[in-house]
């Protein structure tokens, strides 16, 4: 996902391959060959029609909803990122974790009754019905564009390169072979298998990143430290706070505030890669409680990959010098017991494939769905699975093609955060205010949309060192990505109600059932289901947040 650090380019940053014993290569071949057979057999009794492949028949209940959300998210970036940037900065990463606990409290409470109300199938079409044909298209292909680049090329390219370096295999072959296993129940089992997989992945995910903070949290008495207090006082000055006040990688305590709002509703409440779990709900208590589950995960990773990075500094600094991506493999080397790296590299494939898988399945949707159902009406839908599937497979050859080209940029999460906090601002605007306020107009969509993507591309050059080395926008103007977003957003909300109140409001019933009355409605309008209500748990879970804030301030 973009909302997750990795600092340093791969290319110089590996000085050794680890070996693994035949065992661990057992161990990953078993795991390989098990989730592929997983995906397919979890639809081997299900004909497979549209609304299974895209929608995986909205039979999937909260915990699929919840886990799935969260294995989408989690990538490799994740391990070899976040905990290279626990090492470099420490635990203000994490706000990346934390704050999108808060940003799923508004997927399930504002956005997810009306997305399965409406029964749609993608989050384009949802925009087509709150405003115009042409707003679905222009995001369906702003969509596709993110996904390719974003989703599966730098994934594909950041496990590549780490299993280069970790364990010698040539970055082509590990992305024909990664791309091949996930390609075949991606493209076959369609969303279902995808989920079922992701649910998979996440047990494996998680256990390869505990066994890593076991082992780093058992090492510490051995080099004196006993206590929190200890620890604090053997790693930099602020590593172990979460929030900053000035932060030389942009994320201050301000800056997360305005800014990661902004990236985390368009990723995790309009983003079709992350929203098709919830679209495959079983029902709306499912698709608000899913949304929920993952906001509950999502504290996980603070602790189990941020926070290894710290001890990793503490430990082995002297190792790893200014090679902050190196902090994984020499954790790994130096703490973890043969056989069970095995594990880890499964949670690392683990990680990697459920971004791919995610990203891809919801392609072969906005291509079949919004594309050329749209442009062709009488396509049946058995065609349309065909071409959910082609699509699929022409996408993935093309981020194939991309994936080789990350090592162009000196920072795999500078690239990812850069396209993120360029292309969200106009999506987040459309929508936000899509729900909130009814005089919205569809004039206002479309130009807003057209506007930002302009000004995200124009961003998005300046600020990228594509022909030189120096980022206009962040070095010589001094405004960090975080706050780019921000600002962005503000430019597109003016010209969004600008151009709305320029143009005639629309009629009363075209917005009704897509918009709450007013903006608190989402909190006051729904009966109360006692335990289970979802306000009632996004505000437990808002208060669990808020007290880990307080502790690690």
């Amino acid at each position: 996902m973009p909302l997750t650090g990795c600092a340093g380019g791969y290319e110089n940053s590996m000085r050794h391959t680890l070996t693994l014993p035949p065992f661990d290569i057992a161990i990953i071949l078993l795991y390989l060959c098990g989730i592929l057979t997983i995906g397919l057999l979890s639809v081997r009794k299900m004909k497979v029609t549209g609304n299974v492949f895209f929608l995986a028949g909205r039979s999937l209940s909260w915990p699929f909803v919840g886990a799935a959300l969260f294995a989408s998210n989690i990538s490799t970036i994740h391990l070899v990122g976040l905990t290279a940037s626990g090492y470099n900065e420490g635990l203000v990463w994490g706000n990346f974790e934390w704050m999108a606990s808060y940003t799923l409290i508004l997927l399930s409470l504002v956005f997810a009754p009306f997305y399965f109300q409406t029964r749609i199938a993608t989050l384009p079409e949802f925009l087509e019905r709150r405003y115009s044909p042409a707003s679905r298209s222009f995001l369906a292909f702003m969509a596709i564009v993110a996904a390719v680049f974003i989703h599966i090329g730098i994934s594909l390219y950041a496990g590549a390169a780490v299993f280069q370096r970790f364990f010698g295999i040539n970055v082509v072959a590990s992305i024909l072979i990664i791309s091949t296993v996930v390609g075949i129940y991606t493209v076959l089992g369609g969303l279902r298998a995808v989920v079922i997989t992701e649910t998979v992945n996440t047990v494996i995910l998680v256990l390869g990143a505990l066994l890593i903070l076991a082992f780093s949290l058992a090492a510490l008495p051995d080099h004196g430290i006993h206590s929190l207090a200890d620890l604090r006082a053997a790693a930099k000055p602020g590593q172990l706070s979460m929030l900053h006040t000035h932060d030389s990688a942009g994320l201050s305590w301000y800056g997360v505030l305005l800014g990661y709002p902004i990236l985390g509703i368009w990723y995790w409440c309009t983003d079709q890669t992350i929203v098709q779990r919830v679209l495959g709900a079983r029902s709306s208590d499912d698709a608000q409680l899913g949304p929920l589950f993952a906001g509950f995960l999502k504290i996980l990773p603070v602790f189990v990959l941020v926070l290894p990075g710290v001890i990793a500094y503490v430990l082995f600094h002297d190792l790893i010098g200014s090679s902050s991506n190196q902090t994984l493999p020499v954790l790994i080397e130096q703490l973890i017991p043969t056989g069970l790296r095995g594990v880890i590299t499964a949670a690392v494939l683990a990680a990697l494939m459920s971004a791919v898988a995610a990203a891809l399945n919801s392609i072969g949707t906005l291509v079949a769905v919004d594309i050329v159902a749209r442009v062709r009406p009488s396509t049946s839908d058995r065609t349309q699975v065909t071409i959910g599937r082609i699509s699929s497979v022409v996408v993935m050859l093309l981020a194939m093609a991309w994936s080789t080209q990350g090592g162009r940029y000196s920072s795999i999460f500078e690239a990812i955060n850069a396209i993120a906090a360029d292309l969200a601002p106009p999506i987040t605007v459309v929508f936000l205010w899509g729900v909130l306020w009814r005089r919205g107009t569809k004039q206002a969509s479309l130009f807003t949309l057209i506007f930002g993507f302009a000004l995200g591309v124009t961003a998005f050059i300046l600020d990228l060192p594509v022909f030189g080395a120096e980022k206009i926008i962040t070095h010589r103007w001094g405004i960090p990505f975080m706050m780019q977003a921000w600002w962005m957003f503000c430019l597109c909300t003016v010209v969004y109600v600008v151009v709305s109140l320029l143009t005639p409001p629309p009629a009363p019933e075209s917005v009704d059932g897509l918009t709450w009355s007013h903006p608190l409605a989402a909190l006051t309008q729904q009966t109360f289901k006692g335990a289970r209500d979802p306000r009632l748990i996004a505000a437990f879970l808002a208060m669990v947040v808020a007290v880990l804030y307080y502790i690690f301030r």
